[in-house]
């Protein structure tokens, strides 16, 4: 063995062997029970950062963990492929969007090999092949022929210089984020996934995932938005037509004093059509388009509105309402149509001050009566209903339901659902994407493309500007085809798929990524693998991406593909790497490589450390994955992530934490090399024979170590305190004097703390531990080991320590036998000390003994 730990030596030596030996490949197996373990899968962006490292760790250490408990692991790894960043490398440098992704993918796979995850990289896939998509436009045509895709119009962000439409995140401060343009909104025709009718199960299956965050689901509860209330008919003063209006608020109705519409609703320019105001409409509606639709609706945002010079009328009241068109309600909720109550809304309220416009209080507030004419804020809070007509005097919330009743008997009004979820929009105007399989003909209309016919590929030979709208609808040979119906003259549809469709279903075809026959999807390979054990990912993608996969995964359990409800059984969201930020006054932000003794290397002033911040490279508080490997290997970077922090906390970068792992794992193999001579040919202890006190210890502490860590990896995931109970087996073996060679059993005893020792890391830190592991003489890899049972008796404490409480305050502590009579607790725990201070003099009520842990004497005066 090497005097000195060299990891990457040993790390190159058995990254080769498990790739040389497929280690990790796995195959269905009935006679085993699975276990499938996936992170969400990386965009192959060039390099992995340490957020990459992190995540890939996590998950490492529970599929070896799980493999050594005798599952079957599944740990699958693939692309996400598709998206922007490789249509901007190919404007921005001329590379072709497949090259850069392509050659991505193989820098990223050495880097990841590097780390020494265990994937089985036979299931490696790429969503940007013709071998994946072929599947998903094959579903697409199911989902359209079962109306689950459809085309219709819609209002959204359009950048006119790319001419190409923006998701909400790609508008910055109501610019274009690639060229700076003017955001416009845009009503045009889209497709769509009608997610919507799959509504009630998503929200309904948010009760029945235990292993889920319940942070998530909040946010996936509050996504779908479902709120209870009552759709009610303003008539119009003027004629018979009228508008609807969706609340969850109709105790406030007798309050409703004007009405509210979205700006970009096709209503307001029906309403400004013909009057004087129709041209200073237009170019308001204009410059709300160009709000960011986020800041319109906080709170801060100012309230905007134009009189459209219309009214409508109170239903319960006759009174007349002015409506006006206002920037802080949207159009795509409810339906786009708000009734407003000053007096008891905040927003609507700023409103009415801003406009004139008329407040009347109708809920009350008991303690402290509430003039319209005084109010400075809304009164939001319940109250007693006033100026409401029979309804007065009942409290509002009370009052809900019969005044939904009241409306209904009115024909005004009706109890109705409403949700916040919206159908899926999948049309993107770019070129790297999934084309979508439908065609135009001028006889036919829209026409989906045969079956027989998949997949309609992705032309290579792109030449791409980033300008100009869709980059496929100026490919001529791709462009121009026949109808499927009557073989006349069509077009392709040039809209890609949004890139979130691949991610929606990625991790079905992990469990059978070669399967090439219809719908692309082994069931019998899905019957055993899904659902997936253990997720692991960002809280980044708590809503969409979960919520896409959950809506995919019910409707290809409807097409009889699959056989399960949800695709994820738990699910981690692990916490961002963060690190301080530093700053040179001349040159900004700077790399940790650019400073050196608290000086810019460019300029030699003092820098200045900031706050600390996740991760980024615009902050350049960065750590390159590649630099930490080669000083200190991937086994030192591993277990930095893991016992810097829980996983689901964020992890604060620290160059002393990492010197402390780097130390640690020479500690270990400086240890295990001391006594290799001694040991290396004798068994672990078998427990027959006296000890003495130290090495009971020794043995205690080593059982007691695999307890710990046990529990700790599984169910808890609390691999920091798991780590640190190996520390301590490890200073408890450092602190034990060194049996003599002659004595075996006690050398026994310490080989079994020494194979305990490193069984219990190799989760952690694989590479190291499998070298050691074979330099002990074992001739079974570590990778192919059971993980240890403890030995309960060895593991029990011969002393416990029991707190003592005096009407539940901390009062005291003993020491007892571990098997001690609890009436005898009781007795000594009343005789303590410093106990006698609390309860002299005073009459013991009761006293309770929790087994093990305290015991409580009440008392009284």
């Amino acid at each position: 063995m090497e005097q000195k730990y060299l990891p990457l030596q040993i790390e190159e030596k058995w990254q080769k062997y498990w790739e040389k030996n497929k280690s990790f490949k796995v195959t269905e197996d009935p006679n085993r029970e699975k276990y499938y373990l996936l992170e969400m899968f990386p965009y192959p962006s060039g390099k992995i950062h340490m957020g990459h490292v992190r995540n890939y760790t996590i998950g490492d250490v529970v599929a070896r963990y799980k493999k050594m408990k005798g599952y079957n692991v599944l740990h699958p790894i693939g692309w996400d492929s598709f998206g922007m960043p490789a249509e901007n490398a190919a404007i921005d440098h001329g590379v072709p969007p497949a090259r850069w992704t392509n050659e991505n993918i193989e820098a990223m796979k050495k880097q990841l090999k590097k780390m020494g995850f265990s994937y089985d990289w036979d299931r490696e896939l790429s969503t940007c092949e013709p071998l994946y998509y072929k599947w998903e436009q094959l579903f697409f045509l199911w989902m359209y022929e079962k109306g689950l895709a459809y085309k219709k119009g819609a209002s959204l962000n359009w950048c006119s210089k790319c001419r190409t439409v923006l998701a909400n995140e790609q508008v910055e401060a109501g610019l274009c984020w690639r060229c700076g343009t003017e955001v416009e909104e845009e009503y045009m025709e889209q497709w769509f996934f009608r997610i919507t009718r799959y509504v009630e199960e998503l929200l309904e299956y948010c009760d029945r995932l235990p292993g889920w965050p319940e942070r998530v689901l909040t946010m996936q509860r509050n996504w779908i938005g479902k709120s209870y209330g009552c759709e009610i008919v303003f008539p119009m003063a003027d004629s018979d037509d009228v508008i609807k209006v969706f609340t969850t608020r109709q105790d406030t109705i007798f309050g409703a004093t004007f009405m509210l519409i979205a700006a970009e609703h096709p209503l307001v320019m029906e309403l400004a059509k013909g009057k004087p105001i129709e041209n200073d409409v237009r170019d308001y509606i204009e410059r709300v388009k160009k709000q960011d639709k986020m800041m319109r609706t906080s709170d801060y945002y100012e309230k905007e509105g134009i009189f459209l010079d219309a009214y409508c009328l109170n239903p319960v009241t006759e009174k007349k309402m002015p409506i006006y068109a206002a920037n802080f309600v949207l159009a795509d909720y409810g339906t786009g149509c708000v009734m407003a109550v000053p007096t008891h809304d905040q927003r609507d309220f700023e409103f009415a001050r801003k406009y004139g416009l008329e407040l009347i209080v109708v809920i009350d507030n008991p303690d402290k009566p509430l003039d319209a004419e005084t109010m400075t804020e809304a009164y939001v809070d319940e109250g007693i209903l006033i100026n409401s007509g029979r309804f007065n005097g009942m409290e509002n919330m009370k009052a809900l339901e019969s005044i939904a009743e009241y409306l209904e008997s009115l024909g005004r009004g009706r109890k109705t659902v409403e949700y916040r979820l919206r159908d899926w929009g999948i049309s993107r105007q770019r070129y790297w994407g999934a084309p979508i399989p439908i065609t135009y003909c001028e006889k036919c209309g829209a026409v989906p493309v045969p079956e027989k016919d998949l997949p309609v590929i992705l032309p290579r030979d792109v030449e791409l500007t980033g300008e100009g709208g869709s980059p496929l609808a100026k490919i001529k040979s791709f462009v121009e085809t026949s109808c499927p119906n009557c073989e006349g003259p069509a077009r392709r549809e040039t809209d890609t798929m949004d890139t979130f469709v691949e991610s929606s279903w990625y991790f079905d075809r992990f469990c059978c990524p070669l399967f090439d026959e219809k719908p692309g999807l082994d069931k019998k390979a899905l019957d055993y693998w899904m659902p997936v054990d253990q997720y692991i990912g960002g809280i980044e993608h708590a809503i969409l991406h979960l919520l896409y996969s959950r809506f995919y995964t019910k409707m290809l359990r409807d097409f009889g593909i699959i056989g399960v409800d949800e695709p994820f059984t738990n699910l981690l969201t692990q916490g961002m790497v963060c690190k301080e930020t530093v700053r040179c006054g001349q040159h900004g932000f700077l790399y940790p490589e650019q400073v050196k003794d608290g000086k810019c290397t460019q300029c030699g002033k003092d820098v200045q450390i900031g706050k600390t911040e996740k991760m980024s490279k615009s902050l350049k508080n960065v750590v390159d994955p590649d630099y930490l490997i080669k000083e200190y290997g991937a086994d030192t970077a591993r277990l930095f992530c893991l016992f810097a922090a829980p996983p689901e906390k964020d992890l604060e970068w620290s160059d002393q934490g990492v010197d402390g792992s780097f130390r640690f794992l020479n500690r270990v193999w400086r240890i295990i090399q001391e006594y290799l001579d001694d040991v290396r040919s004798l068994e672990s202890f078998d427990g027959r024979g006296e000890l003495n006190d130290e090495l009971k210890n020794l043995r205690k502490k080593t059982h007691q170590t695999i307890k710990r860590v046990t529990h700790d990896i599984d169910p808890r995931f609390h691999f920091n305190t798991a780590i640190s109970a190996v520390m301590e087996l490890v200073n408890t073996l450092y602190q034990t004097a060194r049996p003599p060679k002659n004595e075996t059993r006690a050398l026994s005893v310490v080989r079994e703390a020494i194979e305990a020792i490193v069984i219990l890391l190799h989760p952690i830190v694989p590479h190291i531990t499998e070298e050691l592991w074979e330099t002990i003489g074992k001739t079974v890899k570590l990778s192919e080991t059971p993980w240890p049972e403890f030995d309960e008796t060895a593991a029990k404490e011969e002393e416990m320590t029991i707190v003592i409480q005096v009407n539940g305050k901390l009062r005291s502590r003993i020491r007892v036998s571990a098997d001690e009579d609890g009436e005898i607790i009781k007795e000594r725990a009343r005789k303590d000390e410093r106990v006698l201070q609390f309860i002299g003099g005073k009459t013991v009520v009761k006293e309770i003994y929790v087994p093990g842990k305290l015991v409580n004497i009440v008392v009284k005066g």
